[in-house]
């Protein structure tokens, strides 16, 4: 006699009733104020799953209903659903190469409140990095209401993150070790939340994806630049980390071999020939002072001014630009690709080159619907992605999650 394996379990109804609630949450805090009609319409469930799950949620203190403001339509209007920003929050940080930034964001991801500084470039240390960034989660704590709940935390970083603890493990641009960066954060909050920790690319890839240029397309790439280059590419609606969470490091994918030294010890990377140093140095601008942001836009303003120096450093840069996107379009086959951080005014003042390289490489199939586009999100990209992966949370699993912020 063979014996037949046993037959798996469905899920039960409270497994569909947790997915049912945090999909519903989802809608709502991405799409903002939607009725119930739509909500019906969206989720493909009946109107009164809908009131039940929507009450459960109200009751939580998740979300309002409230009638809309205006209604052109005769008959009783559906009641709006709309999140509860004001009162529930997470705590968003980004860990750039040239600055320090927090901000308090309500579900909904409105930004309530938020505290950034300039750092000096340069590995960093631990403790003071994470001390700083819990003081301004104080200030800006002591500013909210009583009835108000903090729901999760998770931190930007321009490093590798190991998936499966969130110690960053590289980042020329800002450690020398591994760091155990999420746990010496959370326990300098004192919330009794852990912090999640990510890639800035990534999670600017998921922000531009939920809420920017990106939100309805399921293949992109996008492209983010401060000292060095990342990216963070999303594929059938989903982000491609890797087996241990490293993928997407575009920056370090070889365009000319032999070719510049790069920080990550390679030569002739993506990073190493289109990056902030290549771009100041092919201008003549290198000296004190001349980095960041502000530099490079520098030289873009120059090049449209007509200066000539300026003009072929862009151009320089544009080529090898181009060759990369060209090089991930092949593979990805994206629809989008979203230039973001300092690649945002790089892209801009060499955006003849970039195309008249993907031109050149890139498959035609591939090349044909291709759309270039900049960030919508612009520099608060990589901290609206460190709010997205705070909520991730208490979306999956609204009531279990906010009784354990609440306990």
């Amino acid at each position: 006699m063979i014996s037949q394996p046993p037959l798996s379990a469905g899920p039960s109804q409270e497994d569909i009733r947790r997915h049912n609630l945090g999909a519903l949450l989802r809608h709502v805090h991405l799409s903002g104020p939607t009725s119930r009609a739509e909500l019906t319409s969206k989720m493909g469930l009946n109107r009164s799953t809908i009131m039940a799950l929507t009450s459960d949620l109200t009751a939580a203190g998740l979300v309002r209903e409230e009638l809309p403001r205006e209604t052109g339509r005769a008959g009783r209007p559906s009641l709006v659903v709309r999140p509860e920003s004001s009162r529930v929050y997470v705590f968003a940080f980004d860990v750039g190469p040239d600055r320090l930034a927090a901000a308090r964001v309500g579900l909904g991801g409105a930004i309530l409140d938020r505290r950034e500084v300039a750092r000096e470039r340069g590995p960093f240390v631990v403790e003071e990095l994470a001390g700083t960034l819990a003081g301004f989660a104080r200030q800006m704590r002591r500013k909210t209401r009583q009835d108000t709940v903090c729901v999760g935390a998770a931190a930007a970083v321009s490093g590798g993150v190991r998936k499966s603890d969130g110690v960053i493990t590289f980042g020329p641009n800002l450690l020398s070790e591994e760091a155990p960066f999420g746990e010496e954060l959370g326990r300098r909050l004192g919330l009794g939340l852990p912090v999640s920790v990510g890639n800035d690319a990534n999670l600017a890839a998921l922000a531009e994806h939920s809420r920017g240029v990106g939100v309805a397309v399921r293949d992109l790439i996008y492209l983010h630049g401060d000292v060095g280059i990342g990216g963070g590419i999303i594929a059938g609606g989903h982000l491609l980390g890797g087996r241990d969470g490293y993928g997407g490091e575009v920056g370090h994918m070889i365009v000319n071999p032999g070719g510049r030294a790069c920080g990550c010890g390679s030569h002739g990377c993506l990073e190493a020939e289109v990056g902030e140093r290549a771009l100041l140095e092919a201008a003549g601008r290198v000296g004190p002072g001349q980095h960041g942001r502000d530099a490079v836009r520098a030289v873009v303003d120059a090049a449209d001014r007509g200066d000539i120096v300026a003009q072929d450093a862009l151009s320089r840069v544009g080529d090898w630009l181009g060759l990369g996107v060209a090089n991930l379009v092949n593979i990805f086959n994206p629809e989008l690709v979203i230039f973001g951080g300092m690649l945002r005014e790089i892209y801009l003042g060499s955006a003849a080159q970039v195309r008249s390289r993907l031109a050149v490489h890139a498959l035609a199939p591939q090349r044909e619907k291709l759309r270039l586009r900049t960030s919508a999100l612009a520099d608060d990209a990589t901290l609206v992605g460190a709010a997205e992966l705070a909520f991730a949370h208490v979306l999956a699993d609204p009531l279990e999650v906010l009784a354990r912020a609440n306990g």
